[in-house]
């Protein structure tokens, strides 16, 4: 990671997010640090996005999904497995992995696969996914890391597939540090430069709406490789 985003070093970096996460309850307040109540809101925003995007002309299919820092699978069980026949999850956290069995109860059988693995080191299977799902869990990812992430992402797609990217955007247009966690929240700037480094085009976004004042603007960023025409 750049001196500009962080001064630690990038095991230190990595460490310290595993050490913070590893006391959290593994609840969905827990995964949304204090915030459940916003769950509803959110995955009615991510719903309309996918229904939208299923209407479009040459949609991604809905066979397989992956769940990127799945956590519990709060976005498995309510929005990836309402629109797709298979889900796979990746978590480094093996403990919230699983609680995610128990807590997906019996929309677990569409759960194939559990990746107990931090992204930074995950590979997703050659064009398996339809869509790759990505929520508030790349601020973990130093920026080379999630480059590089972003391009393996690609080689995971099926031909019309996308990879979808939900997060929170600084208001300053300054990259933020949040110690305590070990995460940085990025700006518009900096996530346009890391998908244009990574082969990416964002062909729709939009803005997710009704979150309570004081929270970070949330954005979803529909990408596709360059290769693709």
């Amino acid at each position: 990671m750049s001196a500009e985003v962080t001064e630690k070093s990038d095991n230190d970096f990595y460490s310290d997010a595993a050490n913070y996460w590893s006391e959290i309850p593994a609840t969905i307040d827990g995964m949304l640090g204090g915030f459940g109540f916003i769950s509803q809101t959110d995955i009615k925003g991510s719903k309309m996005l996918l229904k939208q995007l299923f209407n479009t002309r040459n949609p991604p299919g809905r066979q397989y999904a992956l769940d990127c820092g799945a956590g519990i699978g709060r976005i498995s069980k309510f929005l990836l497995t309402d629109l797709f026949d298979n889900v796979d999850m990746v978590e480094q956290n093996s403990l919230f992995l699983e609680q995610a069995k128990n807590y997906m109860g019996i929309k677990t059988p569409k759960i194939g696969n559990f990746y107990s693995i931090g992204l930074q080191n995950f590979k997703p299977e050659p064009k398996k996914y339809d869509i790759i799902w990505i929520q508030w869990v790349l601020g973990h990812l130093t920026d080379i890391d999630l480059i590089n992430f972003l391009m393996s992402c690609q080689d995971g797609l099926k031909p019309n597939g996308v990879i979808i990217i939900k997060e929170n955007i600084t208001s300053s247009d300054e990259i933020e540090m949040d110690r305590q966690d070990s995460s940085v929240t990025r700006p518009m700037w900096l996530f346009r430069r890391i998908f244009d480094k990574a082969n990416l085009v964002c062909y729709r976004q939009m803005k997710q709406h009704n979150f309570p004042k004081g929270l970070y603007t949330v954005y979803m960023f529909v990408l596709k490789s360059k290769k693709i025409k």
